[in-house]
C-alpha cells in the first residue's frame, strides 16, 4: 500500500510541479504511462498512431474492435449513453485529453494568469486544448458530466476544432448551438446533452493527462472509435492488432456467408477453428476480392490462433 501511495504521490507531484503549459504532465511521465507504445510520438510524448491506421479504423465495426480488446483483458474501454450532433458520422482519431473541474476563484485566476503570461493564451480555458490539435486528433474532455453551465463547445469552437483536426469531439459534458453544429459538414460530437447556457464555473485542470470518461481510463494518444453504439477507447499499442483483427472478422463474415449459401461449408465449420482446406479456400477467395485487401497464410494462422470470436 505504501508503494502504491508513493507512485500516486509521484504522479501528482509531477503533475503539479511541471513548468510546461498549464496542467500538462512531464513528457517522461506520459512516455512511462504509454510505455507499450513503440512507434512515433508527438513532441510532448503523446503516441502518434499512423494516419494509414486511422483511415483503416474508419472501416471497422466497433463491436468487433470491442471483442478484440475484451479478449486481451481490456474490459473497461467502452462508454455508451451519448447524444450526438449527427447520427451517421463516426468520429475516429487520436485522443487529445482534457480534464475539467468545478472552478474556484484562486485556482482559476492562477491558471489563467500563467496561461496568459507564459503562453499568450486568451479566453476561457475550454478553448486552450483546441490550440494543440493536429489533423486526425479528437478532443476528448471530462467535464464531470455537467450540463447546465457545462457547455464546453458552441458553434464557434466547433468550427475551430474541425478546421484544426478535421474531426469531432467526445465530451463528458454538454455542448450548445446544436443547429449551427449540424451545419459543419463532416463534424460530429458525442456529448451527454445539449443546453443553451454558456460555460461557467469550470476550469481546465489537465491537458494531455490521463482522464476518466464514464467507466473508462483514457490516455493521450488512444485510438478513439465513436459510432452509433457509443465510444471505444483503444490503447495506442493495441490499435494495429485491433484494426487488423476487426478487418479479418469482416472478411471472414462475407466469406462465411458465401460458403454457407453455396453449401460448400456448414455454419459450424465456418464458426470453428478452420481446417487447412478452409484456410486455403479463404485465401483464394480473398485473391478474387482485391478490394478487401491482401493476407498471407502466416497472417491468417496468427489471427486464427487467438480466435475467440
Amino acid at each position: 500500500m505504501r508503494h502504491k501511495n508513493k507512485i500516486l504521490f509521484f504522479i501528482f507531484f509531477s503533475f503539479c510541479c511541471t513548468n510546461s503549459f498549464a496542467q500538462t504532465i512531464p513528457k517522461e511521465e506520459l512516455i512511462f504511462l504509454t510505455s507499450e507504445w513503440k512507434g512515433e510520438r508527438f513532441a510532448d510524448g503523446r503516441p502518434k498512431i499512423p494516419d494509414d491506421l486511422l483511415q483503416r479504423a474508419k472501416k471497422i465495426g466497433i463491436d468487433d474492435a470491442w471483442t478484440v480488446l475484451k479478449n486481451e483483458g481490456y474490459t473497461n474501454q467502452f462508454e455508451g449513453n451519448w447524444k450526438m450532433v449527427k447520427n451517421n458520422v463516426p468520429v475516429i482519431g487520436r485522443a487529445v485529453t482534457a480534464m475539467f473541474m468545478p472552478s474556484r476563484p484562486d485556482v482559476e485566476k492562477a491558471i489563467k494568469n500563467r496561461g496568459t503570461t507564459q503562453q499568450g493564451r486568451k479566453g476561457n480555458t475550454n478553448a486552450w486544448p483546441i490550440e494543440t490539435l493536429t489533423k486526425g486528433d479528437v478532443y476528448v474532455a471530462d467535464g464531470f458530466g455537467k450540463i447546465g453551465g457545462g457547455t464546453l463547445m458552441g458553434s464557434t469552437l466547433g468550427n475551430s476544432i474541425f478546421s484544426k483536426s478535421g474531426n469531432g469531439v467526445i465530451f463528458n459534458g454538454a455542448a450548445r448551438d446544436l443547429q449551427e453544429l449540424q451545419n459543419i459538414d463532416g463534424f460530429n460530437a458525442f456529448v451527454r446533452d445539449f443546453h443553451p447556457s454558456f460555460l461557467e464555473d469550470m476550469v481546465l485542470m489537465g491537458l494531455n493527462t490521463p482522464i476518466r470518461i464514464g467507466n473508462v481510463m483514457v490516455l493521450p494518444g488512444d485510438l478513439v472509435i465513436a459510432q452509433g453504439e457509443g465510444v471505444l477507447f483503444v490503447p495506442a499499442h493495441m490499435a494495429e492488432q485491433v484494426i487488423s483483427t476487426a478487418e479479418f472478422v469482416a472478411r471472414k463474415d462475407v466469406f462465411g456467408f458465401e460458403m454457407v449459401k453455396s453449401k460448400k461449408y456448414t455454419t459450424g465449420q465456418i464458426d470453428s477453428q478452420w481446417t487447412d482446406e478452409i484456410k486455403t479456400d479463404f485465401l483464394k477467395w480473398l485473391d478474387q476480392h482485391p478490394e478487401l485487401g491482401k493476407m498471407t497464410r502466416a497472417e491468417l494462422d496468427k489471427v486464427m490462433s487467438k480466435r475467440t470470436w
